[in-house]
C-alpha cells in the first residue's frame, strides 16, 4: 500500500512543524498558514494566480465547514446576553452554587457533567448546554475561565467524544476499517479511554493548581465569560440592567433548563445527533432569545429592535473570535477532501489526501512488532488528527491496524482502538485551536491558549495509553 510522496506533502509536514512550533512558543500562526496555502497552492498549480486564489478559497472552504459551529456560539452569547441583563441567569444557577463550592468541585463537577452529556449527543451541543449554565457557578467559585473549558474540554471532546460508546459513530469507522465487529473495537478502548482520561484531566488540574500557586497561570481571557464580550458603543448594553418582576424571573429561570432537557429527550426521541442536536439547541436558544427579549423590554416597546440588537451581538463575538481561527483551519482542511477540490486531482494515483498518505508513509517505513505497532498507531492517529475533524483519518488508523495485527498476529482491536483514540483526541477537539472553539468561545478564552494548556496533558496521556497498550496487545 505504498503511496509515493511528493514535494506537495513535504511542504505541507514543513509547515506543520512551523505552526506547531509557533503554537507552543505563543505566537500567532496567521501569516504562517497563508504562506503555507500560497506554497501549496504554487506547487499544486504551477501558476501565481491559482495559488493567490487558493488562499481566498481555502479562507471560504474554511468558513463553510465551520459555520454550524459560528452560529451556536453566537447564538448562545447573544441568548446569554439578555439573560444576564434580566437577571435570570443569576435565578437559574443559584441552586447550583451548593453542589459546586470549591475550584476542584467545580472543574472536575463541569468535568463530569460535560462528559455524560457528551456521550449521549456529542460534544458541541454538549458544551453551549453546558457552559451557558454552570459556567457562571464555577467562575463565581474560582474557577478561572479557562479551567473551565479545559475541564469541558477535555471531558467532553476528549474522553466522551474519543470513547463515542454511545452513538458509536468513531468505533463503527475503525472496526469497519479493520475488519472488526464494533463490540470488540469498543471493549478494547475502554482502558485506554479510561488510562487517557484518567492522566489527561489529573495533569491538567495539578498544573493548573501549580501554576496558580506559583503566579504564572494566565487566564487567557478574551471576553467577560459566558458574555459577548466588550459591548459596542451604542449596543443593548448601554442600557443597563433591565427590571423584571422576581416572579416573571423565576419562572423563566425554570422554564429555560426545561426547554433544553426537553432538547436532550427529543435527541433521544428522534435519533438526532452531531449537527442535527447543535441545531435543535440553537433554534431553542433563538426562541428564548425572541420570548424573554419582548418580555424585558415591553415597556419600552423597542422589544422587535432589541431582537436584532443582541442577535448583531452574538455574530459580532462569533466572527470576531473565528476571526484568527479560520485562516489555521484553512491551511489544516487541505490536507483532507479540501486540497483536491480547491486545486483539482494533483495528488498521486491511489492518494487518500496529504495527511492520510503520510500516516501510511510513516506505517511503511517502520518495523513491525508490539510495541512498534503501539507507538506506530498512536503517531498515526495523532498525525491524521492534525486536520482538525478527528473523525477523517481514524478509518486509516484501521486499516493500518489490520495490517499491523496480520503482521504481529495480535492485538487487532487493541491497534484500532489505540489509532481512534490518538486521533480524536488530538483532531476532535483538545489540541488544534479551531477543533476547539466551542468550549474556549463559551468561556470567553482565547482558544490558542486552551490549546496549550492542553498540550502537556495530552502528551502525557498519549504517552500513559501508548504504554497500556503495548501490555494489552
Amino acid at each position: 500500500m505504498g503511496i509515493q510522496l511528493t514535494a506537495i506533502h513535504w511542504v505541507y509536514l514543513v509547515f506543520i512543524v512551523f505552526i506547531l512550533a509557533l503554537l507552543i512558543r505563543r505566537r500567532d500562526t496567521t501569516m504562517i498558514c497563508v504562506a503555507g496555502i500560497f506554497a501549496l497552492g504554487l506547487l499544486a498549480t504551477a501558476t501565481l494566480s491559482g495559488s493567490v486564489s487558493g488562499i481566498f478559497n481555502s479562507f471560504v472552504y474554511a468558513t463553510k465547514e465551520l459555520l454550524g459551529t459560528i452560529m451556536i456560539i453566537s447564538i448562545i452569547v447573544a441568548m446569554s446576553r439578555i439573560l444576564i441583563i434580566t437577571g435570570i441567569n443569576e435565578t437559574m444557577v443559584a441552586p447550583l452554587t451548593r453542589f459546586m463550592r470549591t475550584p476542584a468541585m467545580a472543574y472536575w463537577g463541569i468535568g463530569l457533567i460535560m462528559m455524560v452529556t457528551s456521550f449521549f449527543f456529542w460534544p458541541s451541543p454538549a458544551v453551549a448546554l453546558v457552559g451557558a449554565v454552570l459556567l457562571p457557578v464555577a467562575v463565581r467559585v474560582g474557577l478561572p475561565a479557562l479551567g473551565a473549558a479545559m475541564a469541558m474540554n477535555l471531558f467532553g471532546h476528549g474522553i466522551a467524544l474519543s470513547g463515542d460508546y454511545i452513538i458509536q459513530g468513531a468505533p463503527k469507522l475503525t472496526a469497519d476499517a479493520a475488519g472488526l465487529p464494533v463490540s470488540s473495537v469498543m471493549e478494547a478502548s475502554i482502558p485506554l479511554v479510561v488510562v487517557m482520561g484518567v492522566v489527561t484531566t489529573v495533569a491538567a488540574f495539578w498544573m493548573m493548581r501549580r501554576d496558580q500557586k506559583n503566579g504564572t497561570w494566565r487566564d487567557g481571557l478574551v471576553s467577560t465569560p459566558g458574555t459577548a464580550g466588550p459591548l459596542p458603543a451604542g449596543g443593548t448594553g448601554d442600557d443597563g440592567p433591565v427590571l423584571m418582576s422576581e416572579g416573571l424571573r423565576k419562572g423563566l429561570a425554570l422554564a429555560i433548563p426545561l426547554l433544553f432537557l426537553l432538547d436532550v429527550v427529543a435527541m433521544f426521541a428522534l435519533h438526532l445527533q452531531g449537527g442535527d442536536a447543535t441545531a435543535l439547541v440553537g433554534g431553542t436558544a433563538v426562541l428564548i432569545l425572541i420570548v424573554i427579549t419582548l418580555l424585558a423590554h415591553r415597556s419600552q416597546g423597542q422589544g422587535l429592535e432589541k431582537i436584532t440588537a443582541y442577535l448583531i451581538e452574538g455574530f459580532v463575538f462569533g466572527f470576531k473570535v473565528f476571526g484568527p481561527v479560520i485562516p489555521i483551519a484553512a491551511f489544516f482542511y487541505l490536507g483532507d477532501s479540501a486540497f483536491s477540490e480547491l486545486f483539482g486531482q494533483v495528488l498521486p494515483d491511489g492518494s487518500h489526501g496529504i495527511v492520510n498518505d503520510l500516516g501510511v508513509a510513516l506505517a511503511d517505513h517502520v518495523p513491525l512488532n508490539g510495541a512498534v505497532g503501539a507507538v506506530t498507531l498512536t503517531v498515526i492517529g495523532a498525525i491524521t488528527g492534525l486536520d482538525g475533524s478527528g473523525f477523517s483519518g481514524i478509518s486509516l488508523a484501521g486499516s493500518i491496524a489490520g495490517l499491523f495485527a496480520a503482521a504481529i498476529h495480535s492485538g487487532a482491536a487493541t491497534l484500532t482502538a489505540l489509532g481512534q483514540v490518538s486521533a480524536i483526541w488530538v483532531g476532535g477537539g483538545t489540541l488544534i485551536p479551531w477543533a476547539l472553539i466551542p468550549a474556549a468561545a463559551i468561556c470567553g478564552v482565547s482558544p490558542f491558549e486552551l490549546a496549550r494548556r492542553n498540550l502537556k496533558p495530552v502528551l502525557l496521556g498519549l504517552a500513559a495509553m501508548t504504554l497500556t497498550a503495548m501490555f494489552l496487545v
